[in-house]
């Protein structure tokens, strides 16, 4: 199941993998294990975001909030101490 809207986005402008895959300079392949949910680099979500027309503050609403999800991952004794 996807944890992010990659695809969603794409779609909305219609606009296939490898077009968005073209503009972003990067893989068909990643395209296919963004929308997957695998995890990517913090620089090929920027030249998704970019290359499907959006600002880098959109982050959040195309993968999601990082800090909510790694707290989510964590299990409650392997929280850090301060």
């Amino acid at each position: 199941m996807p944890s992010n809207n990659v695809q969603k986005f794409r779609e909305a402008l219609m606009m296939s993998k490898v077009e968005l895959a073209r503009k972003a300079g990067i893989s068909t392949l990643t395209i296919d294990r963004v929308e997957a949910g695998r995890p990517c680099r913090l620089d090929t979500k920027r030249k998704i975001l970019l290359a499907l027309s959006l600002r880098i503050t959109d982050k959040d609403q195309v993968f999601g909030s990082v800090a909510r999800t790694a707290h989510a991952e964590r299990a409650p004794n392997d929280l850090p101490d301060f």
